[in-house]
């Protein structure tokens, strides 16, 4: 299988190297099955080749042409035109963690390049792929609306914001619609390769993956900090405040919109606009961070768990860490005891 890598300026480092090792892998460990799938031939590409410095070559490259990684390492690239018409095209991410800078890059000249890129790969039939910020640039040609997609999960008031036309779960460490896979942050890129290799052999994606000791890890509503999403409004940040000020106790939307001065409606418009959720759902994610932080730091039998985080029972507690963190009591406190 053809796979063409679009290596922007400044890509996550790790991120790129995590599906370049991915595939790489696969392809070594092609031999430990009876019937192997075929090899995957990666190349990496920029619209910017042409114009990139001189480097020291090698594969993948095309007269020398380099395209600068965050941390400033060279990665030799072709101009898409000069490689093989490939069956999948991969967007890694690039660093930028904050949406100013980020905004910057996706308006930058450069940009208009990339994305033109990916509206004629897809307009041609080509699958899609990208991690982190690099879904960004996808939402940005305009080849996600209509579709679920995921993205870094601390950037997804931005993402909501610019691109309403994408169904955006931003709780999800992989989606896939249409013949576009996207998944979330950072490290993501590992699920996201894993996930494209078990396309063609389920078998041999197990087996890098153990190789690599990658666990599964469907969703990054586990990562997020709620907190940190909710700054992001005046709203939805005193509705967070309220909550854990009122973690112990049962959840009356009414009382915390009366005491915020706002009617619920509004509280639901603002937790929908920011973060495409129900106030139900997001005071459900800061009662399960917490119980699985007391999980995590305390001895605390999983009941007086529950009750300190507003649940009656143990059973409502574990079947929530199931269902909304893909987790369980027991394999939480095992992550602290080794």
């Amino acid at each position: 299988m053809k796979i063409s890598v679009l290596v922007l300026d400044g890509v996550f480092d790790s991120g790129l190297a995590s599906v370049l090792d991915v595939f790489q892998t696969a392809n070594e460990l092609r031999g430990e099955l009876p019937q192997p799938p075929p090899r995957w031939e990666l190349t990496c590409v920029s619209p910017q080749a042409g114009s990139c410095r001189g480097g020291d070559g090698g594969d993948g490259g095309g007269g020398g042409a380099t395209v600068r990684t965050a941390a400033g390492h060279a990665v030799a690239v072709r101009r898409p035109e000069e490689a093989d018409p490939p069956e999948l095209l991969i967007v890694p991410g690039v660093a930028h963690k904050q949406p100013g800078p980020l905004v910057d890059w996706l308006a930058a000249p450069e940009r208009r390049a990339d994305r033109e890129l990916v509206e004629r790969t897809h307009a041609g039939g080509t699958e899609l792929a990208a991690a982190c910020t690099g879904t960004f640039l996808l939402a940005d040609a305009g080849v996600l609306n209509g579709l679920p997609a995921t993205t870094s999960w601390w950037l997804s008031p931005l993402f909501r914001q610019r691109y309403p036309a994408v169904a955006l779960d931003e709780s999800s460490m992989l989606t896939r619609a249409a013949g576009i896979t996207t998944a979330g942050a950072a490290l993501a890129h590992l699920d996201l390769a894993l996930a494209l290799v078990r396309d063609r052999s389920p078998a041999l994606a197990d087996l890098a993956a153990r190789y690599l000791v990658v666990d599964s890890r469907p969703s990054q509503a586990s990562y997020a900090i709620p907190e940190h999403l909710a700054r992001t409004d005046p709203t939805v940040a005193a509705f967070e405040r309220w909550v854990r000020e009122h973690l112990d106790q049962p959840l009356r939307i009414a009382d915390a919109a009366r005491t915020l001065a706002t009617s619920e409606r509004t509280l639901q418009r603002a937790l929908d606009r920011v973060l495409g959720i129900s106030p139900l759902r997001f005071a459900q994610r800061i009662r399960l961070e917490q119980a699985a932080h007391l999980l995590r730091t305390t001895d605390l039998p999983i009941e007086t768990v529950a009750r300190r985080v507003g649940y009656e029972n143990a059973t409502t507690l574990a079947t929530l860490l199931r269902d909304r963190l893909g987790t369980t009591a027991g394999r939480l406190r095992r992550e602290v005891g080794g």
